[in-house]
This record gives C-alpha cells, sequence and structure tokens, in this order.
C-alpha cells in the first residue's frame, strides 16, 4: 500500500505545541497511523467538505485534508473537541 506525505499547516503546529507532551506524543502517534491508513477506525468525513476529515484522538481532534492525486494529508487543525469546529 502506498503511503501518504503528511503536510502540517503553521496553525496547526502552534495548537499542536500548547498541548502537554503526553498529549502531543498521542497526536502524532495518530498523525503517524494516518500517513498508511487516512481512512482507518475512528476517521469521519465533515460535513460540507469533499475532502476533509476528522480523527478522534481522546478529547482531542485532528481535522485534515486528503489529495488523493498528490499523496498528499495536510493536517489543517488539531485541538480539544469543544474548541475544534469553532
Amino acid at each position: 500500500m502506498t503511503s501518504f506525505k503528511i503536510e502540517w499547516k503553521k496553525s496547526a503546529v502552534k495548537e499542536l505545541r500548547s498541548f502537554d507532551k503526553p498529549v502531543i506524543q498521542k497526536i502524532i502517534a495518530a498523525v503517524d497511523k494516518l500517513s498508511e491508513n487516512p481512512f482507518e477506525e475512528g476517521v469521519k468525513k465533515l460535513v460540507g467538505s469533499n475532502q476533509t476529515y476528522r480523527k478522534r484522538v481522546g478529547d482531542y481532534r485532528i481535522v485534515f485534508e486528503v489529495v488523493f492525486n498528490k499523496l498528499i494529508i495536510e493536517i489543517i487543525k488539531v485541538g480539544h473537541r469543544k474548541d475544534i469546529y469553532r
């Protein structure tokens, strides 16, 4: 199976840095798994977009876009579930 390249938006990196170290490690591990299979269990498509999905990691969410023709996953947002969709 082909693996996807991961790209982070600057704003997503900034959000990630604001979390505690254990949370950061869990999120990075989840993103690494996404590169192998962006549609694994726990990934859901966001309503109103063709290529935007979210991955649940405990109380946190990773919002990402999949660019199929370039095999890229772009991490758009990372945040707590109460704040991520605002």
